[in-house]
């Protein structure tokens, strides 16, 4: 790096001199905004972090997100689009004096030149607080701007200090449709991509690539680079990538899932369908479609969470324990043990007793919330100084009063209104468990329950 001399080359500029012996990611690497894939809910016109790059209006900047969804690469593109010098660190390798070094830097470069240095910190979760601390008083005074990256979620990450001076973005998988169309960008590209090797590559290659990228461009090009470089030419001299190739390139046999697109959706309905209807075979079923199709194992995941508590419910509460219980051992594994722990809960839930009853219950109670009027707490149920107010209103002492349910009987039950008037939303059912539940209500609304329940 140069000082001395002004706009000297940032380490990106200075990479991009030995672009031909970078993998083809790297040289693919956006140079502007319309070059970038995705992040559109970011970067369309008009919204937020657009406007503050294209005005030059920004301090500090927290991306988050999986990898090989642009962090990096945006951070370059706003260094670019700036005019300002891009400085790289790592948040694994980096520490106090290298990050004390660069900021000295950027004064200097500041006092002689009057160009401002972007400091991208790369996996800044790494840094600890002292490193995130010593960067504290420069953000303020603006010697830097700085980005940072982190995969993981920086609430819980970053030290409070620093999210307050920051901006924050989540960055998402890129669809696959902008993955496809900077695949073809890459094919056509003489300079910076595969043009020169005359590359055909198939559509249904480029989907099966982009499938299995999960939204990551960086997986996306480089398999796509391996198809080609691995497969010979033909007698014509071209290069054709069919879907066996790319198969081979990402490692990962093709099935026809359209992981955003309808079979995605129309699996998952199969799969929650089945539990649902009872059949352990058909659920076991689409649950091995999608998981060789490599949907994410946490949206499986959530998905029979969900089917737990909706379509068991109280008809075997234990199906909400083994669900939750799967979820965090199929994320703790990781594929593929994660199948066992998940075919566990998806066969449990198919075989167990069915009761949608707590679920039908709160659709109800929400819909009244949300279109009635709101009621007010009885007075007898609320705190001692709503009850002193509601005496001094004439209310008498006894309509104020609570009734300890434990103090009443073997049943532990007194009758009194929890509701200002008599609602039902819960209708329990006589399935598995919730035979006991159905019981226990109708002796206790038989027995106890007085006209203003």
């Amino acid at each position: 790096m140069d000082l001395f001399t002004p706009y000297g080359k940032s380490e990106t500029q200075e990479a991009a001199q030995n672009e031909l012996s970078m993998p083809l990611a790297a040289r693919m690497r956006p140079q502007t905004l319309a070059e970038v894939a995705g992040q559109q809910h970011l970067l369309a016109e008009g919204k937020l972090l657009r406007r503050a790059i294209e005005t030059d209006r920004f301090s500090s900047l927290i991306f988050y997100g999986p990898p090989g969804v642009g962090k990096t690469t945006l951070a370059s593109v706003i260094a670019r689009q700036t005019s300002a010098y891009f400085v790289m660190l790592n948040g694994v390798e980096s520490n106090v004096s290298d990050i004390r070094d660069k900021i000295a830097e950027a004064k200097a470069r500041q006092t002689l030149h009057g160009q401002k240095t972007i400091l991208f910190v790369d996996e800044l979760h790494r840094f600890n607080k002292a490193q995130q601390d010593v960067l504290l008083p420069h953000l303020e005074r603006g010697t830097v701007r700085f980005i940072g990256a982190t995969t993981e979620n920086p609430y819980f990450a970053i030290n409070s200090a620093m999210l307050s001076r920051s901006q924050i973005f989540p960055l998402e998988p890129v669809p696959d449709a902008d993955i496809i169309a900077l695949l073809r960008r890459a094919i056509a590209d003489e300079k910076r991509g595969l043009g020169h090797l005359h590359l055909q590559v198939n559509d249904d290659a480029l989907a099966h690539l982009a499938l299995k990228a999960d939204g990551d461009v960086r997986k996306a090009l480089t398999a796509l680079e391996v198809a080609a470089l691995s497969t010979p030419p033909n007698p014509e001299g071209n290069i054709v990538v069919t879907l066996a190739e790319a198969e081979e390139s990402i490692q990962k046999k093709a099935v026809k899932y359209d992981r955003a697109g309808d079979g995605h959706y129309d699996t998952i309905s199969a799969f929650i369908k089945s539990m649902r209807g009872s059949d352990p075979d058909a659920a076991l079923y689409w649950l091995a479609f999608m998981l060789n199709a490599g949907e994410d194992i946490r949206f499986i995941a959530r998905r029979i969470v969900i089917c737990a508590s909706e379509d068991v419910g109280l008809a075997d509460s234990n199906a909400l324990r083994v669900a939750l219980a799967a979820a965090q051992a199929a994320e703790m594994l990781g594929m593929p043990e994660a199948r066992i722990p998940l075919a566990h809960a998806t066969v449990y839930i198919a075989t167990a007793p069915k009761s949608n009853a707590a679920y039908m219950g709160i659709n109800a109670a929400l819909k009244d919330v949300q279109e009635g009027k709101t009621l007010a707490v009885p007075d007898h149920l609320a705190t001692p100084t709503r009850k002193k107010l509601a005496r001094l209103r004439g209310v008498s002492e006894e309509a104020t009063t609570y009734k300890y349910a434990h103090d009443f009987g073997d049943d532990h039950f007194v009758p009194q209104a929890y509701l200002p008037e008599g609602r039902v939303y819960y209708h329990p059912t006589t399935n598995g468990m919730e035979l006991r539940i159905t019981e226990r209500m109708n002796y206790l609304r038989q027995n106890h329950l007085s006209d203003d329940k």
